[in-house]
């Protein structure tokens, strides 16, 4: 299982809930995805808003970070203070880094064939 953890800080209540909000409505297309076995958004007392998906296998994470729908997620982060999202392997963690490490695939020469 592999998870995706991101924790957004958030100016103000009003700040936090609009960020859970914009979470919550990408959760459904999220979870009918293949390989998704959960996803979910909530906020704590401090304004921060956690949001976390768990994936069968890395290859629907991979699967998964190349698509337009991550796209709108990264969309949601660069609305937050200090974003902070972690990939979760079992025996490895990483960063943004793997995000930019797979849709750099995409876009490689000789990608695609």
């Amino acid at each position: 299982m592999v998870r995706i953890s991101v924790r957004l800080e958030a100016a103000s209540a009003r700040a936090a809930q609009d960020l859970l909000d914009a979470l919550r409505f990408l959760i459904p297309a999220t979870q009918r995805q293949a390989g998704c076995l959960s996803c979910n958004a909530w906020t704590d007392s401090t304004q921060t808003v956690h949001y976390v998906e768990e994936w069968a296998a890395e290859p629907d994470v991979s699967r998964r970070v190349r698509s337009d729908a991550f796209t709108r997620l990264l969309s949601v982060l660069e609305l937050s203070r200090n974003p902070r999202v972690q990939f979760d392997f079992g025996t490895s963690t990483r960063g943004l880094d793997y995000v930019v490490e797979e849709r750099s695939r995409d876009t490689a020469p000789g990608a695609g064939r």
